[in-house]
């Protein structure tokens, strides 16, 4: 008996030898094997999280894997999402006045505006609200059910317009791709918004950057393979959706805590609350889009494409100065919360719109050098008669980025219904000015009438913002 226990336990031990010695070696074979980059590797266990929720039927079977409070991660990532979404409507303009020439990249840049436009009807506003809403008196199953019903308003909208303005079936569907891209982008915005109030501002970013690129990417490769701008805007469109799909939703229902049920209460509440926000924000929207509404009918399409392109330029010192302070909208509404930090808050208003200045110079030194060359290169189209309605416009966008910090600012301090009036007579004013400029002078009109409605409403909104300050330090 002794004698089988003791044969018994040296087989076990050469057993477990012979194991010992198979795992050594797998392990130096792995060490070997060339690892895959560390795209690869995130990409592949994201894709076996999916796969997991899948199994279980159930994103509340996910565990957290991404930490908060990632400060560093938050300006790199977020910054990238912002340049790719920034950067998407340039990029798609080059490649389709390249592949498709003036005339249908000016089609095609009208239908985007218009899109680009009607956005802020699907986000109505309520982003900064949202990440501001740091204790969630608003449940994020309620912000979901928001915002279904403002993209299914913006789909609606889409329809109504195509039918007005009486566009053929070019057009129509040129325009529906616009705006199925951008439909994505509004639904997408809630759950970024999510992220960001659970202080995952840098995983919002990745979500935007990667549904940007893959728009970009599959635009201009249907476009080269078939030159046909319909196919490219309808297959842009799908793309948003599967990036929104695989990558932003259940980003947003893995990465932060499960909600509480949705309440009609406080679905209405956003409707009402956030309406002054959607409203300034609409008509702020439309005060910069005026101009090329004018000029549509007027002028022919390729001058969409021309004042585009000099208004790129100010558009990116918007989204430089948003670079610097929307990561900090959080803290910065913590800090206005503390009654003893107020003269901190004064500080970071006057370094905000002294950063706007600074970039404003900067890209007038920039573009003074060599923007009229760099524009030509890119459209391949002379810009020399445009070089001083060039300068016009990134003074323009200073004045646009600074008008855009105040408002935000506005928001945090809960005063957003202060400004609307102030922008619907900014859109008044800008309305009847373009559209007698564009008449009288042609192109040279709308730069003229955009500059000066920036000018009024900066001065208009600077007061409002001093006169809720102040009236709140009373």
């Amino acid at each position: 008996m002794a004698k089988t226990r003791e044969r018994r336990r040296r087989r076990t031990e050469r057993e477990e030898r012979l194991l010992q010695t198979r795992r050594r070696r797998r392990e130096r074979k792995q060490r070997r094997e060339p690892q895959p980059p560390r795209i690869v590797q995130v990409v592949n266990r994201w894709w076996d999280r999916l796969l997991d929720v899948a199994d279980k039927r159930s994103f509340s079977s996910g565990a957290s894997e991404y930490e908060a409070n990632q400060t560093t991660r938050d300006y790199l990532l977020n910054t990238l999402g912002l340049g790719a979404w920034g950067a998407l409507f340039p990029v798609l303009s080059i490649v389709a006045t390249q592949l498709a020439g003036a005339e249908q990249a000016g089609m095609f840049s009208m239908a985007f505006t218009t899109a680009t436009l009607m956005l802020y009807v699907g986000n109505y506003g309520v982003r900064t609200y949202q990440v501001s809403d740091i204790d969630e008196a608003d449940s994020f199953a309620s912000y979901q059910v928001q915002r279904l019903v403002t993209v299914a308003a913006m789909l609606l909208i889409c329809l109504v317009w195509c039918a007005v303005r009486k566009y053929d079936h070019t057009m129509t569907m040129i325009t529906w791709g616009a705006f199925g891209f951008r439909a994505v982008d509004a639904l997408a915005d809630t759950y970024e918004a999510r992220l960001q109030q659970m202080d995952k501002l840098y995983l919002s970013g990745v979500s935007q950057a990667v549904r940007a690129i893959l728009g970009v990417a599959v635009f201009t490769v249907l476009l080269f393979v078939t030159h046909n701008l319909v196919f490219a805007c309808i297959g842009m469109a799908v793309a948003a959706l599967a990036s929104f799909v695989l990558l932003t939703l259940p980003l947003a229902l893995l990465e932060t805590p499960k909600s509480r049920g949705v309440d009609k209460v406080e679905i209405v509440e956003l409707f009402v609350e956030c309406f002054p926000a959607f409203a300034a924000q609409f008509l702020f929207a439309l005060i910069e889009t005026m101009p090329k509404f004018a000029m549509e009918g007027v002028l022919p399409y390729e001058n969409q494409v021309y004042f585009n392109a000099i208004y790129f330029p100010a558009q990116s010192i918007l989204m430089i100065v948003g670079f610097v302070y929307k990561p900090q909208l959080v803290r910065i509404a913590t800090v206005w919360a503390d009654r003893s930090k107020r003269a901190r808050f004064d500080i970071i208003v006057l370094a905000m719109l002294a950063v706007s200045v600074v970039v404003t110079l900067v890209m007038l030194f920039v573009f003074g050098a060599i923007g009229v060359w760099l524009n030509g290169l890119m459209y391949g189209v002379d810009f020399e008669p445009y070089r001083v309605a060039q300068y016009l416009m990134i003074i323009a966008g200073g004045l646009s980025a600074a008008i855009d910090f105040l408002y935000q600012i506005i928001t945090v301090l809960r005063k957003q219904a202060a400004a609307t009036v102030l922008y619907l007579a900014a859109f008044v004013f800008v309305a009847i000015a373009s559209v007698a400029l564009v008449r009288m002078v042609g192109f040279n009109g709308a730069v003229w009438s955009y500059l000066a409605v920036m000018v009024v409403l900066f001065v208009l909104l600077g007061a409002q913002f001093c006169i809720v300050r102040f009236g709140s330090a009373r």
